[in-house]
């Protein structure tokens, strides 16, 4: 990497959910391999979206000449752990007729009457895009287990659905990115009194995260289980930690540099001849 103050080793091989991960030992406040600071992040933030703009460039203009190649990002978090910020500061920096990004929220009567993937299914990426999940197909796994809506056998069966649906995403030239944005629970209780505070940022807050909160040890226990059965060797998960929201964005940022030039983008070659083209323009 260009900077002196880069990642000693790559994310990728940094956060990934391995085999013996365990999500309570994830120090949620470290920032794990940077060496740099908050304003050495911030620079490389900046100096590295150009790199994913041109790479994303690359995926839209291969699409326009026949390429079936897409790259998907799920964000899965608890509440105020910065899957806005990661959406605005890094999906943010490449161009938005590339990016294709929706939002689940909690399903409508007409999604519930099909199964749990058909409303996930109608939003993956087309081909030259750059999808983004904020959250999820995740949420049927995890809220459910939470609160119980799901008895053991259906969650089963759920995992291996979301396998089987990954892979094929992946098979049909979908690269994924899984991406759990880990933060402690004080420094959500930070973030929900931040909110509290300012009159501008009452449009975040919920009651309803407070809700959510009182599960916080129940919901560990539903994302070490969905990892310990989703993250796959063509779909793993990569578990970042979000207290400094610095290292979230320039850590998400780099993995999905990674999954894009893991993808051998370059731009296609015109399907015209460029000296007869240039004498037409000079005749114009």
């Amino acid at each position: 990497m260009a900077s002196k103050h880069g990642f000693k080793k790559s994310p990728r091989d940094l956060l990934v959910v391995g085999q013996d991960f365990q999500l309570d030992r994830v120090e949620s406040s470290a920032a794990p391999g940077f060496s740099g600071k908050k304003r050495d992040a911030e620079q490389l933030l900046a100096d590295r979206a150009r790199r994913l703009g041109v790479l994303q460039e690359q995926l839209f203009a291969e699409s326009k000449f026949g390429a079936e190649k897409s790259v998907l990002l799920v964000l899965q978090a608890m509440d105020t752990a910065g899957k806005g910020g990661i959406v605005s500061h890094v999906v943010g920096s490449v161009d938005p007729q590339g990016v294709q990004l929706h939002a689940f929220k909690a399903p409508t009567d007409e999604e519930k009457s099909h199964d749990f993937l058909w409303r996930i299914q109608k939003e993956v990426p087309r081909h030259g895009m750059l999808g983004v999940f904020d959250r999820s197909h995740y949420e049927d796994v995890l809220i459910h287990r939470v609160h119980g809506w799901a008895d053991e056998a259906e969650l089963t069966r759920r995992y291996a659905a979301i396998n089987d649906f990954e892979a094929g995403l992946n098979e049909a030239g979908t690269k994924i990115v899984k991406v759990m944005l880990q933060i402690s629970p004080e420094t959500q209780k930070e973030r929900l009194s931040a909110r509290l505070a300012d009159p501008i940022k009452h449009w975040k807050y919920s009651p309803g995260d407070l809700t959510e909160r009182a599960f916080w040890p129940q919901y560990m226990e539903a994302y070490q289980k969905a990892f310990e059965q989703t993250s796959t060797e063509t779909a793993p998960w990569y578990v970042v930690p979000a207290d400094k929201k610095w290292y979230a964005r320039l850590a998400v940022q780099e993995l999905l540099i990674d999954a894009f030039e893991s993808m051998k983008l370059d731009w296609p070659k015109g399907d015209f001849d460029l000296a007869t083209e240039k004498k037409r323009l000079a005749a114009s």
